[in-house]
């Protein structure tokens, strides 16, 4: 196969323009070439195959200097660019031989013959450039495209991770707040918060571009919420219901929280917070809602750092496989997430 492209496949693409050229010729004039002298006939060939030869080996060195000078670098102003210059290459080499060559034989070069030698070796050179770079181009498409796709991964892995740094800060102060107060009045009690606090520490460790059984994400929230229950007032009233079929089903860590975090955050008025997951055909539902303070009540809504962190991860981890609901209803904020498994 390389003895033929390299030796044979010249030949043929200089006879192909030269029959060409020539059938137009003929017919245009009402010729018959094999009536022609056969000596002129093989001179003319012979030049075609020498057109053919030359005219392979400057494409094959343009391509050479293409691929070092611009190296898998797939854009249409490169296509365009070095089209330009191989037909410009190609046109040289045509007029050096085919031109003198028809003004000296038959009936002289006219503007027919000048039309025919310039638009059918040029057409004849963009078919030749497009099978010959089809398959460096193709490597070039798939070059930019992996490279899109790892700068793309690049950020928003950065992204996730700016992400995650922004619920740890947030919930240590509460945390370590919450214990500090603790060491005064019940140091057992602030013991069992501690090791409470190591065991969901334990947890936020897991790489939150990996997925977990969603039973550990719920055992997480148990334990936050176990953990808000000793900071909460006495007057909270805490309904939490998770649905016993939520077991292996995968979910990304930390999801939820921030929900959560905002109903105790929030809570007011009644201080009654109802949380509740389940599943249903499939899509995960998750719904938090809490009675909201009077001074709360008078806003149209609200709204933290934790929700656009969530939103934002949802658009990320579940593309168009999420969908997040907040709202007001009278003096209940409720949010509620649902997610496509």
């Amino acid at each position: 196969m390389k003895f033929f492209r390299k030796y044979i496949s010249p030949a043929l693409y200089g006879l192909l323009v030269y029959f060409t050229v020539r059938l137009l010729h003929d017919t245009e004039h009402d010729e018959m070439f094999w009536k022609r002298d056969w000596g002129l006939n093989v001179l003319e060939m012979s030049c075609s195959v020498l057109v053919g030869y030359a005219g392979i080996y400057i494409f094959e060195w343009l391509f050479r200097f293409y691929d070092r000078r611009w190296p898998l670098q797939f854009n249409y102003r490169g296509v365009v660019r070095e089209l330009i210059i191989l037909v410009f290459a190609n046109l040289v080499l045509v007029n050096l031989i085919f031109t003198p060559m028809a003004a000296l034989t038959d009936d002289g070069l006219s503007w027919g013959d000048l039309a025919d030698l310039t638009m059918i070796p040029t057409l004849y050179a963009i078919i030749y450039y497009g099978i010959a770079r089809s398959s460096t181009w193709l490597k070039a498409y798939i070059a930019n495209k992996v490279q899109l796709e790892k700068l793309t991964t690049d950020q928003l892995e950065t992204e996730l991770k700016f992400l995650k740094a922004q619920y740890h800060p947030h919930f240590l102060f509460n945390a370590l707040n919450t214990i500090y107060f603790q060491m005064d009045e019940d140091v057992p009690a602030a013991k069992k918060s501690t090791e409470l606090l190591s065991s969901l520490l334990r947890y936020q460790l897991y790489d939150q571009q990996q997925q977990v059984p969603i039973r550990q994400e719920l055992e997480y929230l148990q334990n936050y919420i176990e953990f808000q229950k000793i900071r909460a007032s006495n007057k909270l009233c805490l309904n939490v219901c998770f649905d016993t079929k939520l077991t292996d089903q995968s979910i990304y860590p930390l999801l939820l929280l921030p929900l959560v975090e905002n109903a105790f955050k929030y809570a007011g008025g009644d201080y009654e917070i109802n949380i509740t997951a389940k599943i249903t055909d499939g899509v995960f539902i998750f719904v938090v809602d809490n009675d909201v303070p009077a001074q709360i009540q008078a806003k149209d809504n609200y709204t933290g750092i934790g929700l656009e962190n969530l939103k934002r991860r949802l658009q990320l981890l579940y593309p168009d496989k999420n969908k997040l609901v907040v709202n007001r209803h009278e003096n209940r904020f409720i949010a509620e997430v649902e997610l496509k498994f």
